[in-house]
């Protein structure tokens, strides 16, 4: 669906899994991050109702997945951790053309459907490779979520330019992140 051209080395989970702790605090940030990157979108577009709405069903539901991580963080017992900085997500986020409005929204989307993509392919090696039965139940939930996160941007950023140009940017995205993917699955962490 996603057509990554890198997949997650399964051997990544057990690094998950190794430190719950860590990638359940990495994972709550995240979620809060894309409830921000959903809100910050929705200002650029003030002129797309239809946009707004379902960014904003977005918004809402990333911050839900922020908020059952962090309920898992507390009934397990664990600390929740500051804020992490995400190195891949920085790189991706040089990738975004600063060229017209259009243009800089149209790969805001993208951006945003990247960082979906790689989370719900993320999502889909723990819940295939965690013993965790809690967590396996919970990361295939939140997997379907992001798939569906993943193909508003994309339609969104379709319906916002030329399609094919759209398309074709999509490809570069996607070589672009193969390339920069290659440096992580190493840390506990879900892009790390």
């Amino acid at each position: 669906m996603f057509k990554l051209k890198l997949l997650t080395d399964p051997r990544w989970a057990n690094i998950a899994e190794g430190n719950l702790e860590e990638i359940l605090t990495d994972h709550a940030w995240c979620e809060q991050k894309a409830t921000t990157n959903a809100i910050t979108i929705i200002t650029m577009v003030p002129e797309y109702p239809e946009i707004i709405t379902e960014l904003l069903k977005i918004a809402q539901e990333e911050l839900e997945h922020f908020q059952m991580v962090h309920e898992i963080i507390k009934k397990r017992g664990y600390t929740f951790g500051r804020e992490r900085k995400d190195d891949y997500v920085g790189q991706l986020f040089k990738f975004i053309v600063q060229g017209t409005r259009e243009n800089y929204i149209i790969d805001r989307m993208l951006f945003a459907a990247m960082i979906e993509a790689r989370s719900c392919e993320r999502f889909k090696v723990l819940t295939e490779n965690i013993k965790d039965e809690e967590l396996k139940v919970f990361y295939k939930e939140l997997m379907i979520s992001e798939a569906g996160h993943y193909a508003t941007f994309i339609k969104f950023a379709r319906q916002l330019g030329d399609p094919e140009k759209v398309n074709q940017r999509w490809e570069e995205w996607l070589d672009y992140e193969a390339e920069i993917i290659k440096s992580y699955g190493k840390k506990e962490s879900i892009h790390g």
